[in-house]
């Protein structure tokens, strides 16, 4: 063993013996790093799509209508899909660009390192599901771990939390919808396998309050309820042969290319809800929007409404740590 290896050791030997009486060794190094402000850590599940796009659109937007005194925060975008970050990793690594998709986890933990104490996490998701929940134990999980640190965070609502979201989001949904002389419209949406899972009420109460309040309009869900068979089927009855689906995604990427609006069946023979209403003699449209000279499928996260709303919660979350 050499003697600078040596001296080196005795010598981190010491500084920890001094300090570890007096508390934890490596909070206490880092208490001139410790930055005043919050951060704000943004959560989306992800895509490698051409639909990523919309997390820009949601990034520009969030830096323009946060608050003066709030614009110049530390904003970082977390990735919850392991999938999602393997595949963009692999993606960006081959085409050489320095760039990589970090999870929660990963996130929270530099901005820990980096002298932060003060942190918002405000996830993307539209339904109080599975994926929210993994965010909440993720977030419990790395608030044990950094309990000697006095780490606070700060975790947003899903788009559903409450009802009267609900009914502020199809408010926002009205100006793209078919009228009943024009035709039906199927709101697609991600939905989820398992039948104990508490997101299940939201979309039984959506489907019902959709149902409430137009004749021609409907939910259905790659997974789960309410299902594409229902959904389809009550296309199937409307008078006016269009139909217009309204993907109820924030992303809309490979689940709308593909599953909803793909045009050729797949492998196993199945067709996409689109194929298959043309198959039943339908017209089918989607939303559509413009963004920096490319047209994309219109995802949740292309409203400016719904993202003020997301917006809403990071700041009323920033507002706690004034106090």
């Amino acid at each position: 063993m050499s003697t600078r290896y040596t001296l080196f050791t005795v010598t981190s030997l010491t500084i920890f013996m001094l300090f570890a009486f007096t508390g934890n060794v490596f909070a206490m190094l880092k208490t001139m790093t410790l930055k005043k402000d919050p951060a704000i850590v943004v959560a989306a599940f992800g895509t490698t799509t051409r639909a990523q796009v919309t997390y820009d659109f949601f990034d520009e937007q969030l830096k323009k209508e946060l608050p003066a005194k709030y614009r110049n925060y530390e904003i970082r975008w977390a990735f919850t899909s392991e999938i999602v970050r393997e595949r963009a990793n692999r993606k960006f690594k081959k085409a050489g660009i320095k760039k990589r998709y970090l999870s929660l986890a990963q996130v929270i933990s530099n901005l820990e390192d980096e002298g932060y104490r003060k942190i918002v996490v405000q996830p993307l998701h539209i339904f109080p599901g599975i994926e929210y929940e993994s965010v909440l134990g993720m977030v419990e999980g790395l608030r044990e771990a950094f309990k000697d640190f006095n780490l606070r965070i700060e975790v947003g609502k899903p788009l559903l939390q409450y009802w009267g979201s609900m009914a502020s989001v199809i408010e926002i949904l009205k100006p793209d919808l078919l009228t009943p002389q024009q035709g039906c419209n199927v709101l697609t949406s991600h939905g989820t396998e398992k039948t104990n899972e508490g997101d299940n009420l939201t979309y039984l109460g959506l489907d019902g309050r959709l149902s409430q309040e137009f004749s021609n309009t409907f939910l259905g869900s790659v997974e789960g309820i309410a299902s594409r068979e229902s959904a389809l089927a009550r296309a199937k009855a409307c008078k006016a042969k269009t139909v217009k689906f309204i993907p109820f995604m924030y992303v809309a990427g490979n689940h709308v290319m593909n599953d909803i609006m793909g045009s050729e069946a797949k492998k196993n023979g199945e067709l996409s809800w689109s194929l298959e209403m043309k198959k039943a003699g339908f017209r089918t449209e989607a939303t559509t929007i413009v963004y920096k000279g490319k047209e994309y499928y219109k995802g949740l996260g292309f409203y400016p409404e719904i993202n003020r709303m997301y917006i809403e919660g990071i700041i009323g979350m920033l507002k706690k740590f004034e106090f």
